[in-house]
């Protein structure tokens, strides 16, 4: 039994069944015992990896993204480049390296990097150690969205959302009841149902079905969008997740790679959900911000030119290298329905005067 596994189980013992939007938020965040708290889970000695591990090119063109919005908003000076939940740093190193050839970007710029693990600040210190000279404003750490400074902004996250709790609701004798976890007879952590419906859910849906209520990333991109009407700025997400609202149960653990029990050994594995990208949208809209998309990862990138990329680099690397470069635009744009560039989806969120978003053929539209 893990420590956090045996802190979980008193906790219920002691109070009843929790939500099973508390049980995420307990097994990635708790102070001593989260997952995140207590390692870097990125690479192929840890749990999964993601696109800016895979290949440069997905934060040299994310970077591209950020430059042309820039652009597009009027070149603010002073701005604030944030980038939440930043796993190793890697995405936006390539990021600022890509950058650069928008003139003024990185003078105008100051990188907020909104981390809560303390493992992956260090590891992220280590990566930005030696950023861009031109790069005026320093790179700075905060816990919360809230703590950056009330600037114009642009915002990057990457595989943030996916990791926010979710609440879980099933159909049940024509009722919606919130899944719980509890304890079974032998004392092992459990998924049940609240005794009582919840009324204030009118989905129509058969016996059974999950429905995931996002509230929590609902709320950092109404907080994200809000910044940006009030002051000015953009935002893109790219997550796994499904581009309308539907009816899934997409709780996942995954550890050393592979699908794991999400109730077995707490702490010790990624828990996730799938991201609703409709509930972030209409949050978006919400605060009174232009949505864009979403859109597949695989049509993003390709719109942003990756394929030209890849056969620059190509180009002047050797036949290892390129075929390597050829494997992982393939890995980032594949598009069968369980590849990342299918899977995933980008999702822009812009002050309303943005009329176009690079990377987006029309905004509001689902894929």
């Amino acid at each position: 039994m893990t420590p956090l596994g045996r802190e979980i189980r008193e906790l219920i013992a002691a109070e009843g069944p929790i939500p099973v939007s508390r049980y995420m938020a307990l097994c990635l965040g708790h102070p001593q015992h989260g997952y995140y708290m207590t390692r870097d889970p990125i690479g192929l000695a840890g749990d999964f990896v993601t696109a800016p591990e895979i290949s440069q090119m997905f934060g040299e063109l994310v970077g591209l993204w950020a430059a042309q919005a820039w652009i597009d908003l009027g070149r603010p000076s002073p701005f604030a480049l944030v980038e939440l939940g930043p796993g190793r740093g890697t995405l936006m190193a390539d990021a600022l390296r890509a950058a650069k050839v928008a003139p003024g970007f990185l003078e105008a710029a100051a990188v907020h990097l909104v981390e809560t693990s303390p493992v992956l600040r260090e590891r992220q210190r280590a990566t930005l150690a030696a950023p861009p000279a031109t790069l005026s404003g320093g790179v700075h750490w905060h816990a919360q969205l809230d703590a950056v400074p009330d600037l114009p902004l642009i915002a990057l996250a990457n595989e943030f959302f996916d990791a926010l709790p979710v609440r879980q609701m099933v159909r049940d004798r024509g009722t919606w009841r919130e899944r719980l976890v509890g304890l079974d007879a032998a004392g092992a952590l459990a998924f049940g149902l609240a005794p009582d419906a919840d009324p204030s859910i009118t989905w129509q849906a058969p016996e059974g079905a999950v429905l995931e209520l996002a509230a929590a990333g609902a709320a950092v991109m109404g907080a994200l969008a809000g910044r940006i009407v009030a002051a000015g700025g953009a935002a893109l997400a790219i997550d796994y997740g499904h581009a309308r609202t539907g009816f899934a149960d997409t709780l996942q653990a995954i550890r050393r790679h592979a699908f794991a029990d999400p109730l077995v050994d707490p702490g010790e594995a990624d828990v996730t959900a799938h991201v609703d990208f409709a509930q972030l949208a209409a949050a978006a809209r919400g605060a009174g911000a232009r949505v864009f998309g979403p859109a597949t990862q695989g049509a993003f990138l390709r719109a942003l030119g990756i394929e030209a990329r890849a056969r620059a680099l190509a180009s002047r690397a050797s036949a290892t290298q390129s075929e390597e470069i050829g494997a992982a635009l393939v890995r980032l744009t594949g598009d069968r329905d369980a590849d990342m560039g299918v899977l995933f989806k980008a999702l822009a969120v812009a002050h309303p005067r943005l009329s176009a978003c690079a990377g987006f053929i029309e905004d509001e539209g689902p894929c």
